[in-house]
């Protein structure tokens, strides 16, 4: 009963799989409907900010390819590797090879079968390709994916449905160590009844592994070392992470799920060795989270976000774009927001500074909110933002609401996303 009602939240949510036979990019409603061409690809009728155009590159109609396509690797000769989540059970999911064909669509091949909640996947120093599962971290070569080794393994699991938070994200940094994501196993640390989770010392007891990243040292090319370390903590859940080429880490925190539409914020942290950044006592820049309220100074404690994003964004992914198609962008930070809220169905471009951190105003206006609206926090940092996907709300007969997962920088300079709740695989570009 209690896995039933967890799954009809995500689902509810968009997190979790349609019931079989009903697929994503089946049903009425999640198609994306086209027009003329965007950059060699069929136009969909996704509003986009001037200068650029969404093309579709691929939409699941059938038996093949991914169910819920979430990270984006481009190979040499323009393939893709695409990881496939399956579905929120253990075991479904898949590493596929996407060839796309000339005069449009696309073939593949399912390379890795028997994955739990793959979804970040990058090329590592080695050349290997690297792909987080909900547990471990492999290691293969596209041409011998038959012999994939665990790098990393031990990463909790969600084999019960009582990790909150099961995806496992990476960045490899300077010096050849992995930085593992690693959720937090609930919201807030809270029992059903709302009182925290405490130990010995009143803070919460689920912080002991969980709720940071880790940082597991190289030993070795293409070997790292079994035990881990503390790099950051207190982070509820860090998918999206990025490291810049000045060396600086950064994340994008989904904060809490609280019932308001208009709070809490979700945030960009600047990561560094031995930084708390909150969870699960306070949000935004100061604000305890109901269960903490009694233990307040937490918040002058933790490591302050660089910049507040808006309430509910949800962002799945973020990188730098090194793009020659879009020279405007080049330097800037891109970031996914995956929402289910009025953020949903974001691309964001965000100014940055020379360590690439987001450059933001006080008291500033967020690019998704008409002029003069709320919510924003007073006195609080905002990035300097533009969206690159302004209508990709729902547009009945026309296309859904987006939700943008993965994002890759194409060779041409091209952005390409990773749409998982309708299965689609989209292309941003130049208008023709």
């Amino acid at each position: 009963m209690i896995r039933r009602l967890v799954l009809a939240v995500l689902f509810l949510a968009g997190l979790a799989a349609p019931a079989a036979g009903q697929g994503p990019g089946q049903g009425a409603g999640r198609a994306y409907a086209v027009q003329g061409e965007c950059g060699g690809r069929p136009r969909t009728l996704v509003a986009m900010a001037d200068g650029y155009c969404m093309g579709r590159v691929w939409q699941r109609a059938g038996d093949a390819g991914p169910r819920m396509p979430r990270g984006l690797l481009e190979l040499p000769g323009g393939d893709w590797l695409v990881t496939d989540l399956g579905s929120w059970d253990a075991g479904r999911g898949a590493v596929w090879r996407m060839s796309p064909q000339h005069g449009g669509g696309v073939r593949w091949v399912r390379l890795i079968r028997g994955l739990s909640m793959p979804h970040a996947i990058a090329r590592g120093p080695d050349g290997r390709i690297y792909v987080a599962e909900m547990s471990r971290i492999l290691a293969f070569d596209p041409a011998r994916p038959d012999a994939a080794v665990a790098v990393i393994e031990g990463l909790p699991d969600n084999r019960l449905h009582e990790n909150r938070h099961p995806l496992s994200s990476f960045v490899f940094d300077g010096d050849g160590a992995l930085l593992v994501n690693v959720g937090a196993p609930s919201d807030r640390c809270l029992t059903a009844t709302g009182a925290p989770i405490t130990e010995a010392h009143g803070q919460c007891a689920e912080t002991a592994e969980q709720a940071m990243v880790r940082r597991y040292a190289a030993t070795a090319p293409g070997r790292w070392s079994r035990d881990w370390t503390v790099f950051a903590a207190g982070l509820r859940n860090s998918v999206a992470m990025v490291r810049h080429s000045s060396g600086a880490v950064f994340q994008a925190e989904n904060s809490v799920d609280l019932t308001t539409p208009d709070r809490p914020f979700d945030e960009i942290n600047r990561l560094t060795p031995g930084g708390h950044y909150g969870w699960p006592y306070c949000t935004d820049m100061a604000t305890a989270l109901p269960g903490w309220t009694a233990r307040p100074a937490r918040c002058g404690e933790r490591t302050a976000p660089v910049s507040l994003l808006p309430p509910h964004a949800a962002p799945l992914a973020m990188l730098y774009y090194d793009g020659a198609m879009f020279p405007e962008l080049r330097g800037r930070m891109l970031m996914s927001w995956h929402g289910y809220r009025r953020t949903a169905g974001r691309i964001a471009v965000i100014e940055t500074d020379a360590s690439g951190a987001p450059l933001t105003d006080r008291s500033a206006h967020y690019a998704i909110y008409p002029r003069g609206s709320r919510p924003y926090p007073a006195d609080a940092p905002a990035p300097r933002a533009q969206i690159l996907t302004p209508g990709w709300n729902v547009r009945p007969g026309r296309h859904p609401q987006g939700s943008p997962a993965g994002l890759a920088v194409a060779r041409d300079g091209s952005i390409w996303i990773a749409d998982d709740r309708s299965a689609a695989i989209l292309r941003i570009a130049r208008p023709d």
